[in-house]
């Protein structure tokens, strides 16, 4: 059997992590070694007390995730007292459910600002600290709702979805300085969420189920540009996947789409496409064969 995984070495950041996910993440990391620096804009002491009863160390953080200089001042004072940052979890969020055709922009502009902004601020401000050191693990909390969908979370959806898009970008330039990004998402019942899950659900889906998938993707031992759903003791590995394609021939038009649609239907999915830039190539190489 392999060694425990530890972070003994490691200074981590969560944001919203006062309660819920967040809290359960920042307690786990500290009971395996981690300097924790606990971030939220209402709770983030309580969570500081809590580990430091239990031996840890830990600092607490009141800046808005979406306020640039207020985290530049928490990450200065991070490297201040601790002197590196290894492990970033952009865990904080909110809600503003409604139906797409009911949603207020200043809805849209509020789940944007926490979760996408939030996500872009704190590791743009973890960044080159990571790469200095040639080390550093970041982690989005995406959604099912934004993977799958789901009725009435237009804003959220997008948002978390967004974060997908995002942490690919991430594993692809972060690679050659050791920084590795991944996406969590999470099934479990917090006080953001229990209005929207089922009666009897909170026993199975306790956020401290989800925290081992968080520390796994943020340990030494990660992947990179990995989406694992987690809950309820369950894992599993999300995907975006592309079938091998047909070739149209130069001028296509929509009928030749048409025409090729049950083709294309019944084809197997392709191997995950690592970037972009793949995706053209597989295009270009299809079309000389075809030509």
């Amino acid at each position: 059997m392999s060694d425990p995984i530890r972070f003994d070495t490691r200074v981590a950041i969560v944001t919203g992590a006062g309660g819920g996910l967040g809290r359960a993440h920042a307690l786990a990391l500290a009971a395996r070694g981690a300097k924790v620096v606990v971030n939220d804009v209402g709770n983030a002491q309580s969570v500081v007390d809590e580990i430091r009863a239990a031996g840890g160390e830990a600092m607490a953080s009141a800046a808005s995730v979406s306020d640039a200089d207020a985290v530049q001042d928490m990450v200065a004072r991070i490297i201040a007292q601790w002197g590196r940052i290894d492990i970033l979890i952009n865990n904080a969020g909110i809600l503003r459910d409604k139906s797409f055709a009911k949603t207020p922009t200043d809805f849209f502009e509020a789940v944007i600002d926490v979760h996408l902004r939030g996500a872009w601020v704190c590791t743009q401000a973890v960044w080159e600290i990571m790469r200095a050191q040639g080390y550093g693990r970041v982690l989005m909390t995406t959604s099912s709702s934004g993977l799958y969908g789901n009725f009435g979370q237009a804003n959220y959806s997008s948002a978390k979805l967004a974060l997908v898009g995002l942490m690919n970008t991430l594993a692809i330039e972060g690679e050659k300085s050791g920084i590795r990004v991944n996406a969590l998402a999470p099934a479990a019942m917090t006080q953001m969420t229990e209005a929207l899950l089922p009666a009897g659900a909170a026993d199975a889906l306790g956020p401290e189920k989800v925290s081992p998938a968080a520390l796994f993707l943020v340990s030494e031992g990660a992947p990179t540009k990995t989406i694992l759903t987690a809950g309820a003791g369950v894992i599993a590995v999300a995907r975006i996947e592309e079938t091998p394609g047909l070739a149209l021939g130069d001028a296509p038009d929509v009928d030749d789409v048409a025409a090729a649609w049950d083709a294309l239907q019944a084809q197997p999915i392709h191997n995950p496409v690592r970037a972009a830039w793949e995706q053209t190539q597989k295009f270009v190489d299809m079309a000389k064969a075809k030509g």
